[in-house]
């Protein structure tokens, strides 16, 4: 599903949304939009896919909350409203390829960069690694997408940080396999995300930070 066809099913169905619904479908299609223009650059197509997501989910939270736990709850009202299984199949047919790979990668786990940082050579992240590995497949086995999807988007979320807190080179070879994996991803995932947000008018996800002041 493109941005074009999201768009346009936007303004099809404008009045059965909320203002605020509106303001995120407008804004987070528009970063689809311009992801969808990077062809030659992965690492600028993940930032702008990840502006996309954010749009949609993103809302004013308090400090009992954390960004991870707001993006859990927004996954979840999704996944339960998601009566086609679209998020599954998706899930389902890229476990073997990218997400799979994604999900095997040390350096997207945060884990391995907390002992790093904190000198442990205990080994504590590799037994969190393995247990987390087990954990995705069986998830996947037991058609579990809430799980998988926490997990895959727990994994994206620490590439996402590398990117954008400058803790990786442009076009860097040592992360190309991850970048280009998640670039994979996302493309599947965030326009049926966006989709099913269009399907779902009655769902509250609550204030944008940002609200359109004139």
């Amino acid at each position: 599903m493109t941005s074009d066809v999201l768009k346009a099913k936007l303004k099809q169905f404008t009045e059965q949304h909320s203002e605020a619904s509106r303001i995120r479908l407008h804004r987070a299609i528009s970063w689809l939009v311009r992801s969808e223009k990077e062809t030659n650059d992965s690492d600028a197509q993940i930032i702008f896919l990840w502006i996309s997501f954010n749009a949609a989910y993103a809302k004013l939270f308090g400090f009992e909350n954390t960004e991870r736990e707001q993006l859990q709850k927004f996954i979840e009202k999704l996944v339960t409203c998601d009566s086609e299984k679209r998020l599954q199949k998706s899930l389902f047919e890229q476990f073997s390829g990218p997400i799979r790979v994604l999900i095997e990668n040390k350096f997207v786990f945060e884990p391995f960069w907390r002992d790093l940082r904190e000198h442990d050579d205990s080994g504590r992240w590799i037994t969190q690694f393995e247990e987390s590995k087990k954990l995705a497949l069986r998830a996947v086995m037991a058609s579990q997408t809430e799980i998988v999807l926490s997990i895959v988007f727990d994994r994206l979320y620490v590439l996402r940080n590398q990117l954008i807190h400058g803790g990786a080179t442009w076009n860097s070879k040592v992360n190309r396999a991850q970048v280009n994996d998640a670039v994979k991803i996302l493309n599947s995932l965030i326009p049926i995300l966006i989709d099913l947000m269009l399907d779902h008018p009655d769902l509250e996800f609550g204030e944008t930070l940002y609200p359109v002041v004139m």
